[in-house]
């Protein structure tokens, strides 16, 4: 009984230390925010020749139909206020209601639950759901995600793709997405389980595609070549942010390294459709977003989504700045110019929201 004590106090304490190590990571990307600033306490009014969006400056030549944001170009150290595009959605009680019950009858998890998604009202509403596997306890504790963060303790379930396959029949899925925790306490960072899911959902829908979201399996090579000979339609990783916000926003990761799963993805099946996604709000200015797309796209990535990152919950990471719907529509439109098949940008889009339409979008792309 006393080492069931002390492994829980010992728990506790790392818990603590994870939550603390956190607000100073937040206090860390406020401050970066703020030195990225021409000047923090009088807003300077832009060049002649520069159109200011909140930290996405730009050229007039670039969009001219864009109007200008009217935040000036810094961040104070208080959260912006709410602005009136980004709004709670409304809940369908009956729908959250009758896809939970699903999940929990299977003990599945849904990473619309976990991760606090503003959509997943709608979602579940649509008979639709994201499915996390691998548990719910992150080896992880990026700045922005809601997922639990601690050792995870159990080893994967065996039973959990037959589950996941046969909940995703009975919800007549026609676009399964099957995302997970990350596992690093595992050798293969949970591979084979993503292929064992991929087969037992090719038995249960043998029509439906299948969308899988990875962690980068901590550089690991076989793990992606696993994954990717399980045969998925689609092969997801996030790159979440640019590469100067990585040490705040997900340590533990590194941008080169979500590049390079991506490419070896695609020299693994370069038939498979290759996608991944990012937040804006976080800090990041227009410049290096445009340099996020462009490495995406040299790594043969084809879809990119594009949305607002929201605080999931007040532990979590700041948002520095709400981004006007008219930006996201021209990170559209850049990408779609720089060859990107898909590009889905909005406050409201998440990784594998509407990924269905998405992938509906892509398939008449290519038929055309």
């Amino acid at each position: 009984m006393s080492g069931i004590f002390v492994f829980r106090a010992c728990e506790r304490a790392r818990n603590i230390f994870h939550a603390v190590l956190l607000r100073v990571r937040v206090w860390i990307a406020r401050r970066e925010a703020c030195l990225n600033c021409r000047d923090f306490f009088s807003a300077s009014k832009p060049r002649d020749d520069e159109v200011l969006i909140g930290s996405h400056a730009r050229t007039p030549s670039a969009s001219p139909t864009l109007p200008p944001h009217p935040l000036s170009d810094y961040h104070s150290f208080m959260p912006p206020r709410l602005p009136e595009w980004i709004r709670e959605k409304k809940l369908n009680l009956q729908g959250l209601h009758e896809i939970k019950s699903l999940l929990r009858e299977n003990s599945l998890h849904s990473v619309c639950e976990s991760l606090a998604c503003p959509n997943r009202s709608e979602c579940f509403a649509r008979g639709t759901a994201t499915f996390m596997i691998l548990g719910d306890i992150c080896t992880r504790s990026c700045g922005f995600c809601n997922v639990t963060t601690g050792r995870p303790y159990a080893p994967p379930s065996t039973d959990e793709p037959r589950a996941l396959a046969e909940t995703a029949r009975k919800m007549r899925l026609r676009h399964v997405v099957v995302t997970a925790v990350t596992r690093d306490d595992l050798p293969d960072g949970g591979a084979h389980q993503f292929a064992e899911t991929i087969r037992e959902l090719r038995l249960a829908l043998p029509d439906a595609t299948v969308e899988v979201l990875t962690s980068d399996f901590h550089g690991n090579n076989d793990s992606v070549r696993v994954v990717v000979e399980a045969r998925p339609d689609y092969f997801n990783h996030n790159v979440e942010t640019v590469p100067r916000l990585y040490d705040f926003v997900r340590p533990g990761s590194r941008f080169e390294r979500s590049l390079a799963v991506l490419r070896e993805a695609k020299r693994v099946d370069p038939s498979i459709v290759t996608k991944s996604g990012l937040m804006l709000g976080l800090g990041e200015r227009r410049d290096e977003v445009i340099e996020v797309l462009e490495r995406l796209h040299g790594t043969g990535c084809e879809i990119v989504t594009i949305g607002q990152y929201l605080q999931p919950k007040r532990e979590k990471l700041d948002v520095v700045e709400y981004i006007e719907p008219a930006v996201f529509d021209e990170y559209r439109l850049l990408g779609e110019t720089m060859g990107f098949r898909s590009v889905f940008s909005g406050p409201f889009v998440r990784s594998s929201y509407m990924a269905d339409l998405v992938s509906t979008q892509v398939m008449a792309g290519s038929s055309a």
